[in-house]
């Protein structure tokens, strides 16, 4: 009997656009669920912006009952008072599937590319074509949708080697 397979929700935190992404994993194969982009306006208060993330990502996350979600380390230097919003934009991406009961993991880009292509200095194109590649059918709303099903891909990697080692210390433990 095969596994029940698990729906994974990838996060790419951003102010501006919050992308999401969403894959089936059964241990073997990935599916393409759905994707999308959560956007806010650049001339709304930031309190606002934030409430529209959560919202937003409170909408996805009833609409499709995703079982764990991933959520990539952003790394920005040049701006502080930028870096400062995407830290608080986030916050509000790592809460709100915390709150619905997710569990939450997080990955740095590198890591990601690396997942996905191989190549953890990856181009953004090559990331996207292997993310065609890996879903067939899919297409992209926007790059950030792309971003969030590539660290999506990257949870149900990492996943699947997690429960692999876990099987095997549970066999040498018996």
């Amino acid at each position: 009997m095969a596994p029940r397979p698990i729906r994974i929700l990838g996060l790419d935190p951003g102010l501006q656009h919050t992308g999401w992404g969403l894959v089936e994993h059964d241990g073997y194969r990935l599916r393409f669920c759905a994707e999308g982009v959560i956007s806010t306006h650049a001339k709304d208060d930031l309190h606002h912006r934030l409430l529209t993330l959560h919202n937003g990502l409170a909408e996805v996350i009833a609409a499709q009952s995703p079982d764990e979600a991933a959520v990539e380390h952003t790394y920005v230097a040049r701006n502080p008072e930028s870096a400062l919003k995407l830290g608080q934009a986030r916050g509000v991406v790592l809460l709100a599937p915390a709150l619905a009961g997710l569990v939450v993991r997080e990955y740095g880009a590198m890591e990601v590319k690396r997942a996905v292509v191989g190549n953890g200095h990856a181009a953004k194109e090559q990331v996207q074509a292997m993310v065609r590649h890996l879903l067939p059918g899919v297409t992209f709303k926007r790059a950030d949708a792309a971003d969030a099903l590539a660290i999506a891909i990257c949870h149900a990697h990492h996943r699947s080697t997690r429960n692999a080692f876990s099987a095997a210390v549970a066999r040498a433990a018996s």
